[in-house]
């Protein structure tokens, strides 16, 4: 690949799990203001009813895998 129309080509050819691949090696994850309030909050247990919600969602199969989603490509979803 030479030109940035060939880059971009192949972009939008990347299934969406090597898309967010590439998006998180180009963008590397910095804590900013949200990330630091978030691991306060965990720390300090105010997320601690979500998380056991969550862990009952799962427990009970109402979760969806991670990479299901990343695969999905919408043909399923109803509009």
């Amino acid at each position: 690949m030479t030109t940035v129309t060939e880059i971009k080509a192949a972009i939008e050819s990347l299934s969406p799990r090597e898309y967010c691949e590439l998006m998180a090696m180009l963008h590397p994850t910095v804590d900013d203001d949200w990330d630091r309030q978030m691991t306060a909050d965990a720390a300090s247990g105010r997320l601690d009813q979500l998380m056991e919600q969550s862990r009952a969602d799962a427990a009970a199969g109402m979760c969806v895998p991670l990479e299901t989603v990343l695969e999905d490509d919408g043909s399923e979803r109803a509009m």
